[in-house]
């Protein structure tokens, strides 16, 4: 069959964001192929958590049916934090409540998503592999993308959704004093724990109902259910929000350390932060990096970024995987438009470029505020009314953005500019 379009598309990480894009750009008729480094035996398994917006986004682009039915969840459903001091008696700081329309959340593993995602695309359309080390332009005005073993790939567009250590992120922001990526002086310490077990031990805390998250000075605990509430899974994180941030730390960022380091930090904590450290006994320790400053453009020539590769951020909020979600189907809504040809290519990137950063960015400011008030509590007396106020709504802005409204007025500047 002849492809819809006159230009190629080449996506360069095949990650959640790569083959979203991929699905979306086969469906339509484009030319598309998906470059990724590793193979999916490779993947870490974290979860990932997909809030109203992102569910929004995934249904416009046709694939939210197939995640879910990868997912552990039947359906959607609430995932509205409760806030507990994490110093006995552990009271409750603040039940988040919301204005949402449809507050919903989905929980997936991230290996499972991508078998969801993969199951819809012809299979000669994804390299393995394939590890892009630099892109550069070609005399036809074609962009090249090298790959570590020695080959070389062109296309007329390449979109950089190759994660948070971006080779396309590189090329778009060219020759710069200093590297953008930063260690944000925070660590994360990820396990599972049966909930039977903690319960045996006494925990008195309910971890099973909502997302728990105990707050503290430097640090806080988040608790979620999964598996039908049988499994909590744990992140613990410890961070330095006075010191200057650093460069880039040396790769790789995850490893398995000792339970005894990750209890020295945190012997301050009460009861049930203490047993839940007591039962994380292979925990795996995330050296957590972020855009700071954020970047200002997504797009340079015809390279364009996606996901963390444009705005890899705090996951104080959970939002960056939704903003992700967000850039694509932006992303795809303008490029797939009938009048979207290879000549009008500048000005189509443009518009997105326009609505893109403006959102994104905004979003990975307010997580990195997040990180900050959840490390900010010293005890009930201080802080609850603070705590309570400055909480409050804070996801609204995120899950209720009108998406539409973005893609509707990139189109119409568009067509005043008569582009299209």
């Amino acid at each position: 069959m002849p492809y819809s379009k006159d230009f190629t598309v080449a996506i360069c990480g095949g990650g959640l964001c790569g083959l979203t894009c991929a699905v979306a750009f086969a469906r339509a008729g484009i030319s598309v192929t998906v470059f990724e480094a590793s193979t999916f035996s490779q993947e870490a398994g974290a979860g990932v958590g997909l809030g109203p917006n992102a569910i929004r986004a995934l249904k416009g682009l046709g694939i939210f049916d197939a995640v879910l039915a990868h997912s552990d969840q039947r359906e959607p459903a609430p995932r509205l934090f409760s806030f507990v001091s994490g110093k006995n008696p552990h009271d409750c700081i603040f039940d988040y409540e919301t204005n949402c329309e449809d507050p919903v959340a989905l929980a997936i593993y991230r290996p499972a998503f991508l078998e969801a995602v993969l199951a819809l695309l012809d299979p000669s359309i994804i390299m393995f592999r394939k590890r892009c080390t630099s892109l550069d332009v070609s005399e036809t005005g074609k962009h090249i993308l090298n790959f570590a073993d020695g080959t070389t790939h062109e296309a007329d567009l390449v979109i950089g959704a190759d994660g948070v250590r971006s080779v396309a992120r590189r090329y778009v922001i060219g020759d710069v004093p200093k590297n953008p990526l930063v260690y944000a002086n925070t660590v994360a310490y990820r396990g599972l724990i049966p909930t039977e077990d903690l319960q045996k031990a006494g925990i008195q805390t309910d971890l099973t109902r909502r997302p728990i998250c105990f707050l503290g000075l430097g640090k806080h605990i988040i608790c979620f259910p999964i598996k039908g509430a049988t499994v909590i899974n744990i992140v613990v994180f410890l961070a330095e929000h006075d010191e200057p941030l650093q460069s880039e730390l040396p790769y790789p960022w995850v490893e398995s350390v000792s339970q005894d380091e990750l209890k020295d930090s945190c012997k301050d904590w009460g009861h049930d932060p203490m047993i839940i450290l007591d039962h994380l006994t292979n925990p795996s320790k995330w050296s957590i990096h972020a855009l700071d400053p954020p970047l200002q453009s997504y797009v340079r020539d015809k390279v364009v970024l996606v996901g963390d590769a444009a705005h890899a951020m705090l996951p104080h909020l959970g939002a960056g995987v939704g903003q992700g979600f967000e850039d694509v189907s932006v992303l795809v809504q303008l490029l797939t438009h009938p009048q979207t040809q290879k000549s009008n290519l500048y000005d189509v990137l443009a518009r997105y470029n326009d609505v893109r950063p403006p959102r994104a960015n905004d979003v990975l400011e307010a997580s990195a505020r997040m990180g900050r008030l959840y490390d900010s509590f010293r005890s009930s007396a201080q802080d609850k009314a603070r705590l309570q106020k400055e909480l409050s709504g804070i996801w609204e802005a995120v899950w209720n953005y009108d998406l539409d409204a973005d893609v509707v007025n990139a189109l119409e500047i568009l067509r005043r500019s008569n582009v299209f």
